[in-house]
């Protein structure tokens, strides 16, 4: 059983990047659908989609931009969540970067969560 899903996309995101491949496959679930869908809207990686190889077996492939993402981050952690409103979001990399959020209104970047004036769960960092 893994404790931290969102970490284990990550790690293997990082992993890829390192190693110099252009894609990456992972178990596919809503949450790290909606993470894929903001880096798609902030420019980070060129798409995703959800495969299917069975039905006990469903994947999410995404594919990287070249030197799109130079570091990722998990900031709140099953053992630590970290809640903020929208007037404490964290800055990363003095604002180059991009905060991803779990809102009531979904999963949503740094600026969108600013703009509608959202708080919630800060998942990762990207930049």
């Amino acid at each position: 059983m893994m404790t931290d899903p969102v970490a284990d996309m990550l790690t293997r995101m990082r992993n890829a990047i390192s190693a110099g491949h252009d894609r990456v496959e992972f178990p596919a679930s809503k949450m790290k659908a909606g993470i894929c869908k903001v880096m798609k809207d902030e420019g980070y990686i060129k798409s995703f989609k959800i495969i299917a190889k069975s039905k006990s077996d469903i994947r999410l492939k995404v594919l990287f931009k070249e030197d799109a993402i130079v570091g990722l981050q998990r900031f709140s952690k099953p053992g630590l969540r970290q809640y903020r409103s929208y007037r404490d979001l964290p800055r990363v990399i003095s604002g180059l970067g991009t905060s991803i959020l779990s809102t009531s209104s979904g999963i949503v970047s740094t600026r969108t969560a600013k703009h509608k004036k959202i708080g919630g769960e800060v998942l990762c960092n990207v930049w």
